[in-house]
Formats: structure tokens, sequence, C-alpha cells
């Protein structure tokens, strides 16, 4: 028990693997990555955090229920803390030095993102990627993740964020493709910025379908919007609502420009940055 071995040095700090979260030491605080291979739920976390080490990477379990076996990794997230969790089909559990050998990466968390993590790398180059990152302390309202993933023929772009709260006032001739629910609180965001069109999530509707009033709410000011199957993409993360959503109610204004129930959103948002007025 307790025992570590050390893979890496740098003057950074050090990639150390040991088979299980608890083995994580104080010795380990602030400066180097830790290779556990646990499952990455919130108690393996409360260990890893207590530590403080400067990131850590274990195994996703296969997710399971409410994604439990991976929830940890937003626990750490909080704490500024990168994390990662790999394939536990590309590794054997309890074996920290086989997860750094031969470990995939399938969830990072978004200090881990911010430092290069990807789905699909292998752990020993995400480890030494969260050894050289230093993770910023950002306010909640900074964390945006504004991305252009589409341009229009006439210069509109299709941009994620991760709520219409952080629609800025040039989005007026943007299309905005965002992660939170569209009931009635969206509306005052949606007004504020008067994207020329978006595509939020329904929340999964809820209660006589309030997690989609809003985009109907709008349509007599001109907005056309949709949104995503809450089921499919993520909440919370604007690039998952593109990537991964489908399309699960549509205004009239959007209809008019070819959205329709069972798209992808990604086709949908293509659609309403070419529409035409």
């Amino acid at each position: 028990m307790g025992a570590q071995i050390e893979l890496f040095a740098g003057s950074r700090g050090r990639v150390m693997a040991m088979d299980s979260a608890y083995d994580v030491a104080p010795d380990n605080r602030d400066r180097d990555v830790v290779i556990n291979a646990s499952y990455c739920g919130v108690l393996p976390a409360r260990f890893i955090a207590a530590q403080r080490p400067r990131g850590a990477i274990g195994v996703d379990c296969a997710v399971g229920p409410a994604g439990a076996s991976v929830a940890g990794l937003w626990y750490l997230e909080g704490l500024q803390i990168p994390a990662a969790a790999a394939d536990v089909m590309t590794v054997k559990l309890g074996d920290g030095v086989d997860l750094h050998t031969h470990g995939v990466i399938s969830f990072a968390n978004q200090p881990a993102h911010d430092a290069g993590v990807r789905p699909g790398m292998t752990v020993r180059a995400a480890a030494l990627l969260l050894l050289d990152a230093n993770p910023d302390a950002p306010a909640a309202s900074d964390v945006t993740n504004r991305t252009v993933v589409d341009t229009g023929p006439d210069g509109r772009l299709v941009v994620c964020t991760d709520s219409i709260a952080f629609g800025l006032p040039e989005d007026v001739r943007n299309v905005l493709v965002t992660a939170g629910h569209t009931g009635r609180s969206a509306v005052p965001y949606l007004l504020k910025v008067r994207p020329f069109g978006f595509i939020c999530s329904d929340g999964g509707k809820g209660r006589e379908d309030a997690g989609v009033a809003g985009i109907y709410l709008v349509e007599a000011e001109g907005l056309a919007g949709a949104t995503v199957d809450a089921r499919r993409a993520r909440m919370g993360d604007g690039i998952s609502s593109y990537r991964d959503g489908t399309i699960s109610a549509v205004n009239a204004l959007a209809a008019r420009a070819g959205v329709c129930v069972g798209m992808p959103a990604a086709q949908a948002a293509a659609l309403l940055v070419r529409r035409q007025l």
C-alpha cells in the first residue's frame, strides 16, 4: 500500500504511477501528475484533492449510471485540478504503470482540456501536458468556451458557447449554439443578444414542455430558434450541443429555414446561418 513509481522527472515535477487513488501522498502536492488506476468517482477524487497534485489521471470504469465513475473529474475541476480518465478497456485495473503505458484518454475536465488533453490521446502524452500546465482560476463568467465552428457565405458565424448568457453584441449577426435550457428564464438573454439564429438545450423539456417555451416566446421578435435533446447532448457544453445534439423543438422561423425535429444540430446551424430574411 502507498507505493509510487516515478515514470518521469523534470524541472516542473514528476509523473508518478500508483495502483490506487488512496496512494496519492503529501509529497505530490503542487508538483506531480498522479497516474492512479482507480475509478474517477467523487470518493477517490476527494482523496486526490486532499493532496492537491499538479494533475491526475484515473480510469473511467465504464462510466456507469449517472456518470458516477467519472464524476470526480468535475469535483476536481471545481478545485482547479486538471484531471482525466482512461478507457477501462485499454488498461489493467489496479495497475498504475499499465495505465500509463497502455491507457487511452476517454474523458477530461476543463482544466485538463485547457492544457491540451483530448479523448483518444495516450495517457503518457496527457500526463506530460498536465505536468507543463499552469491552470488558471477564472471566474465562472470567464469560462465561456467560445468557439467558431462554421462560417456562412455572407460572413455570418456559427458560434458555440456554453450559455446564452455569454452572447456578445456582435452575435446579432451570428447563430449561437449554446447549452442551457430554453425555458422562460432564457428569454431576457435571447432578447438582449438578439442572435440571427440560436440553438439551445431543451433541458429535458419538463412539465408542459417548459424547457422549450423560450423558442416560441421570442418568435414574435424575429428570432429563429431551436433546441437539442438534453438526453443526447451535454448540458453546459455548447460544443456538445453542436456535435452531439439532435433537434427536439423548432419555432416557425427556424422551420422556415428548413430546420426540423430529428435533424443533427450541426446541420440545423448551417441552415440557420444561411437563412434568408
